[in-house]
């Protein structure tokens, strides 16, 4: 038997109700962790151009700060999960937040261009480690009504993070003045990352693996292989990637094909897979859940970039004022993403459905008052739409990872949050790639600001819609079966993915 077996065990710390009595401090030290690893996916963007300045980049280079961050992100977080599941979630917790502080240090002293896309290439890979242990630790700490409760904390840090970036780092540029400025973007992770190391050396619960854990290396390959190809043209969309690398896609399916057949075969041998595909077959709500995360993704990251555009270049806002525009959202997003935690156990599906609902009046109202008001009233008056928009996307997220993750034995709740974190990605680096490109695309047409803004935010709320669409076919599969309050949202009474080897 392999060491993941023995994850769903007791942590080394129990109340007497089973739970760890730390669960809830521990909890904050993940999601502060968490918030700064997706802050910095975002929070760098408004920071490009005097970064390019100072260490006298080419535009392609500079890109790589963003990008390098978010390909490296993204390849590590399914291997991750699994070694987080096959070893010790707290030791890999640990570990990978303390490299992810070393590296933003050495982002922050980079004396040129290379270096500091290196360092970021570096720290994504260790955000990467860290993400999927987050929602790991939840399912392993928290039961009950409690753990929909944390998800909901994680689902509010996973929203303000992506909203709030260009805010946090235009007020880091206004109060770090000077050329050097930008370096605190980076040297900010430093001090909150110590205390959050150290926190969690003494707060979070450990995970008592026996026997030799079994990693599935050619498994590891194949999906590190297939994610880079399928992310790299996206990456470099900016500098011409999607016209030149069109050619890895089909490389990406087929190797994405040979990896499920991979897993497929393991699990045939009851040999333990990097990625188990029952999951996507068998355990309740995955499949789905993935789905809705990464449609909403395509339209939710992409949209802060375009409103940057048009605030900063059509407007002429400052970075600082062009993150205040937009924080209403942040604010609905954080308020109702806790709220949503506590009623999903009721709810179930329908907090999706209505949330993305809210999500598309929200953001469609704001841009059709942008296009019909004029420019120095139309950000006043689509802030509370935003707000809307924002309590919207509070009801997305965390509902979503909740429902998606609840029958996930907790022996994978590594591999399934990292799977699900990776769709994530992938839907954000399309947004992020697609969106502000067809911003461009318009405004060269002559469209103006305005017009280019409605056809980006157009395509966005299309993903938000096919998103909707999925959800709502879910919720009505919902009410034909189990009422959501009648299930168990924490124990599975048969293990779908149980073999001989797991």
């Amino acid at each position: 038997m392999s060491a993941s077996a023995t994850n769903e065990g007791p942590s080394t710390r129990e109340s007497g109700s089973g739970q760890d009595p730390n669960r809830w401090r521990a909890l904050w030290v993940t999601l502060v962790a968490g918030f700064m690893s997706l802050l910095d996916v975002t929070i760098v963007a408004v920071a490009l151009p005097t970064v390019q300045r100072e260490l006298h980049a080419s535009a392609a280079e500079v890109q790589w700060v963003v990008s390098g961050y978010a390909l490296t992100f993204a390849l590590a977080l399914v291997t991750a999960g699994r070694l987080g599941d096959a070893l010790d979630r707290r030791r890999i917790f640990l570990l990978a937040l303390s490299c992810f502080v070393v590296f933003s240090a050495a982002c922050g002293a980079a004396p040129d261009i290379t270096w500091l896309v290196v360092a970021r290439l570096a720290q994504g890979l260790a955000a990467g480690f860290m993400a999927p242990q987050n929602s790991a630790l939840i399912q392993q700490m928290f039961r009950g009504a409690e753990r929909g409760r944390a998800f909901g904390f994680f689902g509010a840090t996973v929203g303000i993070s992506s909203a709030v970036g260009p805010l946090t780092g235009g007020a880091i540029l206004a109060l770090a003045s000077g050329s050097e400025g930008w370096r605190w973007i980076f040297y900010v992770n430093v001090p909150i990352g110590v205390v959050a190391v150290l926190l969690g050396r003494r707060l979070l619960p450990r995970t008592r693996p026996s026997g030799r854990a079994h990693v599935d290396v050619p498994g590891v390959v194949l999906l590190g292989l297939g994610v880079l190809a399928l992310m790299y043209p996206l990456v470099q969309a900016d500098s011409g990637g999607l016209r030149r690398l069109w050619w890895l896609f089909p490389l990406a399916a087929a190797l994405l094909a040979v990896f499920v057949w991979w897993q497929r075969r393991l699990v045939a041998r009851d040999t333990p897979p990097l990625l188990d595909p029952r999951l996507f077959t068998t355990v309740r709500g995955y499949a789905v859940g993935a789905g809705v995360g990464t449609l909403y993704f395509i339209g939710f990251s992409g949209v802060w970039l375009v409103f940057a555009l048009f605030y900063q270049r059509g407007l002429g806002f400052s970075p600082l004022r062009s993150g205040l525009a937009v924080t209403p959202f942040a604010l609905g997003s954080a308020s109702a993403a806790v709220v949503a935690g506590r009623l999903v156990d009721r709810f179930g599906r329908l907090l999706t459905v209505c949330g993305l609902t809210g999500v598309i009046a929200g953001l469609g109202g704001a841009v059709l008052l942008l296009r019909l008001l004029p420019l120095g009233t139309g950000p006043w008056a689509a802030a509370p739409l935003l707000f809307l928009g924002g309590i919207g996307g509070g009801f997305v997220v965390s509902p979503n990872i909740t429902m998606t993750l609840r029958d996930v034995p907790v022996r994978m709740a590594g591999a399934a949050g990292g799977a699900l974190q990776t769709g994530q990605r992938l839907g954000a680096a399309v947004g992020t790639a697609a969106l502000p490109g067809l911003y461009y695309l318009a405004l060269g047409s002559g469209a103006g600001y305005r017009g280019a803004l409605t056809v980006a935010l157009a395509a966005a709320l299309a993903g938000m819609g096919a998103s909707l669409v999925l959800a709502g076919a879910d919720w009505r599969r919902d009410r034909r079966t189990v009422p959501a309050h009648e299930r168990c949202p924490d124990e599975v009474a048969h293990d779908p993915l149980h073999s001989r080897q797991s």
